[in-house]
């Protein structure tokens, strides 16, 4: 992915409601297949993290993007953006 559709992803990020919320609990299957069905539907989604989550917010990206096979696009203070295509039902169409 190039930084001009980083970029382009980061601005369309910018006005998205956090649909994904972590707490104190781990990372548990039910938020990976939440994060899963989330990134399906729409692609693009933001998520934060609760003031009571232990684990820092790169690595609860890191731990989500990976389980479902997506990017980070962002991490900034306790929110983070992920992306993953969905070539069946494209959504989001980046400039090359």
């Amino acid at each position: 992915m190039t930084g001009k559709q980083r970029a382009q992803l980061r601005s369309m990020a910018n006005g998205l409601e956090t649909i994904i919320q972590v707490g104190k609990g781990d990372i548990t299957e039910n938020l990976i297949k939440q994060t899963d069905d989330a990134l399906t539907a729409r692609e693009l989604i933001k998520g934060s993290l609760l003031e009571t989550c232990p684990i820092p917010v790169r690595d609860v990206a890191t731990q989500l993007a990976q389980a479902v096979n997506a990017e980070i696009i962002q991490v900034i203070g306790r929110r983070f953006v992920l992306y993953r295509e969905n070539p069946q039902d494209k959504k989001i169409f980046l400039s090359k």
